[in-house]
């Protein structure tokens, strides 16, 4: 005999099973971080509605965050996102994306206050000046990411992003293949975390090792613009071809690998998200 508690409980069954899916991915949603984009200019307006599409909760930092400029743009990329000053944009945020020109960025921390556990995620064009031959170079030393680490300790500083264009974190798939996306720092969770918004986005992520490496994605970013300083027609994309040739031999250069690793952080690798299919076995 079928009662109505019987049929109370099919269709309760039948309402979970089709509505299961969608409020475990709203419930992941709501989980997400807060960011905070400091800067509204080209960088900053692509990646805010982009991070709100996926569910990140937006925080626009501006000199003028009532200007119509931003308004418009908070408008423009909904999903509860908002506005502030750059320095109460980075209060609110767990995750603070640097998009602003370098002058600013030291005055802007130092007044955040305490950033222990923020993760910092530099995309920043470091001080600069035009060469005696034309071409940029840039005069931060050691690189801008590790001046950025000194003057908030207790924060976790990530260089990423600074080597693509906002073509590419608007659309990915305007560069014809994947983009890759060198990630420093000297904490794992923080490049763990940046790997992931790097994959969300499209985007190949490779863990280029610890913050001191920043110094060689800035000079990628100085490479970056040859074609531009050049005045050629086209410009290019960093891809990172995966191989593991080198990895199943055991010779190279004639001194043995014996496939240990003796850098500092060998036991706490970060883990980067899966981009590529899986490489062919070493031969036998």
């Amino acid at each position: 005999m079928i009662t109505s508690r019987t049929i109370l409980f099919v269709v309760l069954f039948v309402l979970l099973c089709f509505s299961g899916n969608s409020f475990s991915q709203n419930f992941a949603q709501s989980q997400k971080e807060v960011i905070a984009i400091l800067g509204t200019g080209d960088m900053g307006d692509s990646f805010g509605p982009r991070l709100a599409v996926l569910g990140y909760k937006i925080v626009y930092g501006s000199r003028n965050p009532d200007s119509e400029k931003v308004v418009a743009l908070v408008e423009k990329t909904g999903n509860g996102a908002s506005a502030a000053t750059n320095v109460m944009a980075a209060r609110k945020a767990d995750i603070v994306f640097l998009a602003l020109p370098w002058e600013p960025i030291e005055q802007i921390l130092k007044r955040v206050g305490d950033m222990e556990g923020k993760i910092i995620i530099d995309l920043t064009w470091p001080e600069s000046e035009v060469g005696p031959d034309g071409y940029y170079q840039m005069i931060i030393k050691p690189s801008g990411a590790e001046v950025i680490q000194s003057w908030v300790p207790k924060a976790m500083v990530v260089k990423a992003f600074g080597t693509t264009g906002t073509n590419v974190i608007d659309d990915p798939d305007d560069a014809g293949g994947l983009v890759t996306i060198p990630i420093a720092s000297d904490h794992r969770h923080g490049k763990e975390v940046t790997a992931r918004i790097a994959a969300e986005l499209g985007l190949d992520p490779v863990d280029a090792g610890p913050l001191r490496m920043a110094r060689n994605i800035e000079a990628m970013m100085e490479l970056y613009m040859v074609p531009h300083t050049q005045g050629r027609d086209t410009g290019w994309e960093f891809y990172f071809r995966r191989t593991n040739y080198w990895m199943c031999n055991e010779y190279t250069g004639g001194e043995e690998v014996d496939g240990s690793s003796t850098v500092s952080d060998a036991d706490n690798l970060a883990e980067m998200p899966q981009t590529h299919g899986a490489l062919k076995p070493c031969p036998q």
